[in-house]
C-alpha cells in the first residue's frame, strides 16, 4: 500500500503472553505491544524498520481481544517521520511519532 497513510485493524489475542503480568485479574494490552503493531505496520506499509519513537501519549487502555484501528501518516518523508494514532470506538488510545529506518 502506498501513499500518505496507512490503516490497519489491530486486535491482541487474550492469550498473548504479555498480558499475564499487566495486569493479573485484569489484563490490559501494555504499551510496549502497541509499539510492536506499529513497527510491524511501518514494515508493511514501507518496508522500513521502526527507528526510534521520538513522541509517544498512552491516553486510554486496550484491553485483549479488543479491536483497535492503528492509523500511520507519513509527517516527513526525508526523516521518514510518521505520525500514528491508534483508535477504539472512535477513542484515541495512543499518538504521536515514529521513525523509519531501510
Amino acid at each position: 500500500m502506498s501513499g500518505l497513510s496507512f490503516e490497519q485493524a489491530l486486535c491482541i489475542d487474550a492469550r498473548h503472553p504479555a498480558l499475564a503480568g499487566h495486569f493479573p485479574g485484569q489484563p490490559l494490552v501494555p504499551g510496549v505491544i502497541l509499539l510492536e503493531q506499529l513497527a510491524l505496520a511501518l514494515r508493511a506499509w514501507r518496508g522500513q524498520a521502526l527507528a526510534g519513537v521520538p513522541e509517544a501519549k498512552f491516553v486510554a487502555a486496550l484491553l485483549p481481544d479488543q479491536v483497535a484501528a492503528l492509523r500511520l501518516t507519513e509527517a516527513d518523508a526525508e526523516r521518514s517521520r510518521f505520525r500514528f494514532e491508534i483508535r477504539r470506538d472512535g477513542i484515541l488510545l495512543a499518538r504521536g511519532m515514529i521513525e523509519g529506518a531501510a
